[in-house]
């Protein structure tokens, strides 16, 4: 490199003429062992009002691996003029996230190299000459990991690849390479928790794939629940199983295939004659995968506990994003600590999954009550039972026409203000209560029903029309139905990526089923712009977002035992099961053969405490449901909050956000006018917090002035007192500032000055701004910038000088 002046290279050419020549040079393969510029996370998405912006991501600039998808090293680089180690931090983050012992930071003189598995130095310095060759990092991986020979040929099998050029995220890498790890060294039981919305499915199915491959695991059960998940899973991420796949139908477990995928209902029943599974021996499955395995498959007397029993000798990996724990049910009993953990709040700040705005609405019955006048009798002529209804009742067992109304209303009213065709579940009580909601939601849309009578549709486990409309809700490619009235079908498993709206007009305590049904909006869709949702909350549901074990540990809760209820409670316990507590007005939540949820219909729900429960051969454990209009009902509160930077629910609006941003990077309006102004271009500042989540037009609307970037901030964070660009311009002229420079010059800066008053500083940044009118008439940009400041530099020099001159403070100004 004999003449080159290292001090002037970039980092680009750094990492391209000393780093990867050095690397290359001990034998790491430019094609299966390097990769650069990986980008290990997404921006997160900031929201305000009906804006959301990305924040800006750096990626890793070069990773090193065994082979594919198999991470030794990270190499963070930085251009000559800084010191050897100044890339180390943030390459210790990238190391975090892969999961990998190595790190090289350089400048191109050499490397800091950062060697976990070293436990005398953990840092030294090496020469360019010196980088550790493929095989000597990988054994020291190996002697770290504890790995024995016996495990190698299935730790290092191949992953799936498509040709695609499509990688694991780095979660999804852990998640898959974690487990392998796990069952290579002879663990059978292992569970993994994964938000919903982060690819549970397809990280099954790399883990199959490999152990599949190496012969490890000839035989592999995948069971799930729902006969959607098992669909969509055939169809789509296993399909490169191809023919080695079968679903068992007919209860039917046919021996000649290696792959099978379940409902558990279809290998189980209470008959004898319905045990399809017993039809092959215990030893038949090497491996079995049970997905979404919170529901049920831990408690002892569930139908999965027998398969998983029958083929104990197997190797068992549950996967959920909401693992069970209360004081009858525990996953962690069955399975065993989660060998990883990728929860919702590391999903949002990665960037990977949506953030949530939520609108909570209180009605002044639910929180006052309701009661009945001495006598009154309901729409079907029964007297209602005299006391107080409150919020648990309505829709239970106190049905007022007006709620539901105003509900309807409260919905309609949303879509109109942001978008009429956002995707939208509503999340009713009972199958009444979704087929009442679809009537009021019709008959407040008649255009949008005109349009397509499709737009609104009840999809639940008794309706064969509105379950064959799931499919069309789901894919994004489909308008409509637009909105969906359900009450438990739609809770798990249903991948519906561009749904924006989420209402609650159920009563959930459960918080198992609480993170599922967030679970339905949190996927992002960048391609359809859906990158965060708004939950409509009418029954105050989303306090328990503020209760710690939403995205903690999952806390151990004391289920009262029987002797210490009412008949009711010990009803309600007793139809929930071993379950989280029982709760008032919560529908019971259990499957049909088909592996839907048994939704529970008007006059059949599960109780709680209020209302009479009916025993009697006609009409079994039915809970008694008033009908009442001419009701006045109201909204007496709105209030709306956003996820914040800690994960919680801050009601703080976009400007407490700007300022909470800013302050962090500059404490003082001095730093702030220091780093605007040392700023060769204004334009760089602004894209930067743009970066940083600030979305301007938001602020503009915010604060409700037409402000430019700067006094936005200074206003905004620091309290000044704003001032419009006209009044910056004016402040200007009055200098009389332009008297140095020639007539020519005077009259293209005041041009200029005219133009940030109109458009702001961006327009006078771009030297093409001398190509338009009424620059033009002056001649040609060359012509201009000679004439009037003899060359390109002193132009942009006086421009430069022209934007000090603007953004004087008030209180410094002449």
């Amino acid at each position: 490199m004999g003449n080159v002046n290292k001090a002037k290279l970039t980092e680009t050419d750094i990492i391209t003429k000393f780093i990867l020549p050095a690397v290359k040079k001990v034998g790491w393969d430019d094609m299966t062992q390097i990769r650069q510029e990986v980008k290990l996370r997404d921006g997160k998405v900031v929201v305000r009002g009906q804006a959301a912006a990305r924040k800006k991501v750096k990626s890793a600039d070069i990773v090193l691996y065994h082979k594919p998808n198999m991470p030794l090293a990270v190499i963070e680089a930085k251009a000559n003029h800084h010191e050897m180690g100044k890339g180390m931090q943030q390459g210790l983050d990238y190391a975090r996230l892969l999961d990998v012992p190595f790190v090289f930071a350089s400048n191109g003189d050499g490397f800091v190299f950062h060697d976990k598995t070293n436990q005398t130095t953990l840092e030294t310095q090496i020469c360019l000459e010196d980088f550790p060759t493929p095989a000597q990092l990988w054994d020291k991986y190996c002697v770290w990991k504890g790995y024995t020979a016996a495990q190698l040929p299935i730790i290092t099998q191949d992953y799936y690849d498509d040709g695609s050029g499509k990688a694991p995220r780095y979660y999804q890498l852990q998640a898959i390479n974690k487990t392998i790890e796990a069952i290579s060294a002879g663990q059978d039981r292992a569970l993994l928790v994964m938000a919903t919305g982060t690819g549970k499915t397809y990280t099954a199915f790399q883990i199959i794939w490999r152990l599949w491959k190496s012969r490890n695991k000839k035989r592999i059960l995948f069971l799930a629940d729902r006969n959607i998940l098992v669909d969509q899973t055939r169809i789509n991420d296993f399909q490169p199983f191809g023919q080695a796949m079968t679903k068992v139908e007919g209860r039917k477990v046919d021996p000649a295939y290696e792959i099978h995928l379940a409902l558990y209902q279809a290998l189980t029943g209470p008959e004898e004659s319905q045990k399809a599974y017993k039809q092959v021996a215990p030893d038949f499955f090497d491996l079995i995968i049970i997905d979404e395995c919170h529901r049920g498959s831990a408690a002892d007397d569930s139908a999965w506990r027998e398969i998983l029993e029958y083929f104990g000798s197997a190797t068992q990996v549950g996967l959920t994003a909401t693992p069970k724990e209360t004081d009858e049910v525990s996953n962690t009993d069955y399975f065993g600590d989660p060998v990883y953990t990728y929860s919702l709040k590391e999903g949002i700040e990665d960037g990977f999954l949506a953030p949530y705005k939520v609108v909570r609405v209180d009605i002044d019955v639910d929180l006052q009550g309701w009661r009945p006048t001495k006598g009154q009798i309901d729409k079907k002529g029964e007297v209602i039972e005299d006391r107080i209804y409150n919020q648990k009742d309505f829709d239970r067992t106190m049905v007022i026409d007006e709620r539901t109304e105003l509900v309807a209303q409260t919905i309609t009213n949303y879509l109109k203000r942001t978008d009429p065709l956002a995707k939208t579940i509503v999340f009713c009580n009972d199958i009444d209560h979704a087929e009442r909601m679809r009537r009021a939601l019709i008959n407040l849309n008649p255009e949008q029903v005109a349009k397509n009578d499709k737009y609104v549709m009840k999809i639940t486990g008794d309706d064969e029309i509105g379950k064959a409309q799931l499919d069309n809700f789901i894919n994004p490619k489909k308008t409509y139905p637009v909105i969906a009235t359900t009450s438990e079908l739609m809770t798990t498993g249903v991948d519906a990526k561009t749904c924006k709206l989420v209402v609650l007009d159920q009563n959930i305590q459960s918080m198992t089923k609480f993170k599922q049904i967030i679970g339905r909006g949190t996927r992002i869709d960048d391609k359809y712009n859906k990158l965060w949702f708004t939950i409509l909350d009418f029954k105050k549901a989303t306090e328990l977002f503020a209760d710690e074990r939403f995205d903690g540990v999952p806390e151990r809760v004391m289920v009262t035992t029987p002797t210490d209820m009412d008949d009711d409670e010990a009803f309600d316990t007793i139809l929930h099961g071993a379950d989280e507590p029982p709760l008032d007005g919560e529908p019971v939540d259990v499957e049909n053969a088909d592996g839907e949820p048994q939704e529970t219909t008007a006059g059949s729900q599960a109780g709680g405490s209020s209302g009479p429960v009916h025993g009697g051969d006609d009409e079994p454990n039915t809970v008694r449901k008033f009908y009442v209009n001419g009701v006045t009902v109201k909204a007496i509160a709105e209030r709306i909050q956003y996820y914040d930077t800690d994960g919680k629910l801050v009601t703080e609006s976009f400007r407490d956000y700007t300022r909470k941003t800013l302050s962090k990077q500059c404490a003082t309006l001095d730093d702030f006018v220091k780093r605007w102004n040392s700023a060769e271009r204004k334009q760089v500042i602004i894209d930067e917090l743009e970066n940083e989540g600030i979305i301007w037009q938001v602020l503009e609307e915010e604060v409700g002035k037409d402000l430019d970037p700067f006094d936005l901030i200074c206003h905004v964070v620091y309290d000044q007192p704003a001032l419009t660009r006209k009044e910056r311009a004016n402040n200007v002229k009055k200098r009389n500032y332009f008297t140095k420079y020639s007539d020519t010059a005077q009259t293209v800066l005041s041009t200029l000055l005219e133009k940030y008053a109109d458009e702001g500083v961006q327009e006078i940044e771009n030297i093409h701004v001398l190509k338009v009118k009424p620059f033009d008439e002056l001649g040609s940009p060359l012509e201009i910038v000679k004439k009037g400041f003899g060359n390109k530099q002193a132009y942009l020099q006086a421009v430069n000088d022209l934007e000090t001159e603007i953004y004087q403070l008030p209180s410094r100004s002449a």
